[in-house]
């Protein structure tokens, strides 16, 4: 199995400005993404992004950097235009690994290219993890996934799913939390970016109920290791700063 990790990465943020370069333990956090995204089995890595400060940045850690439009509104967006200037083909796969997520394991950037391989119907797949604390199962914030008894994922919410009308919001074996990395065919991400976003979609604001809504198949499976949070705050970047300084 072959496949590409793209990396798209922004300077906006309206948590944390500019937070793809803020220093986190002695690097830019964009580069510790690409360090492990470097570790992983892909091909490629290459950074997205549409600002020259990324860009710089990017080249001077030696990351592989596309510039993209100004104009996309996510990173599948983003993504898409990469795999049309490269000239990449409908049946390869693609990883989109978020630009905050430092800490992110390179098994699982391994592990979800490897969910989609071994789908030949399917056109994405992400990870999944089991929500250990009723806090979170009720928490907007956190997205859970509902699946088929095969992993065929049927739906993504911010709501508690799926809700057990006996014990209401108390945890079940299929109370799962949605780690936001994905792999795609390249066919179906053009198909996706395509499409304009979809009435759940603009609902939930999860991009990923626009793939199922327009009937593509998204495989989920548990991840092999859980991923820390990504950074999207000052908090959160202490976190993260403090286990990259325990666990380089």
């Amino acid at each position: 199995m072959q496949f590409r990790v793209v990396i798209p990465a922004r300077y906006d943020s309206s948590r944390l400005p500019g937070k793809a370069l803020l220093p986190l333990a002695g690097k830019p956090m964009l580069q510790w993404v690409h360090e492990r995204a470097r570790q992983s089995r892909a091909a490629e890595v290459i950074i997205a992004t549409d600002d020259e400060r990324i860009a710089g940045a990017a080249r001077g850690f030696s990351a592989d950097v596309a510039m993209t439009a100004r104009t996309h509104l996510s990173g599948t967006d983003r993504i898409a235009e990469v795999a049309a200037a490269r000239g990449w083909n409908d049946g390869d796969i693609v990883v989109n690994v978020q630009g905050d997520e430092p800490l992110i394991p390179p098994v699982v950037i391994d592990q979800v290219a490897q969910l989609l391989a071994a789908h030949a119907r399917a056109d994405m797949a992400t990870l999944a993890a089991r929500l250990e604390q009723a806090a979170d199962f009720n928490d907007p914030n956190v997205v859970k996934v509902a699946c088929d008894g095969t992993g065929r994922a049927l739906y993504f919410s911010r709501a508690p799913i799926p809700w057990n009308r006996d014990t209401p919001g108390t945890l079940t074996p299929a109370s799962l939390r949605h780690i936001g990395i994905y792999a795609y065919r390249v066919g179906a991400l053009r198909r996706l970016a395509g499409m304009p976003p979809s009435r759940l979609e603009q609902i939930e604001k999860l991009e990923q109920l626009r793939a199922l809504e327009n009937g593509l198949e998204i495989r989920v499976e548990l991840a092999k290791e859980r991923p820390l949070a990504d950074v999207n705050t000052a908090a959160d970047l202490e976190r993260a700063e403090r286990a990259l300084t325990l666990r380089p």
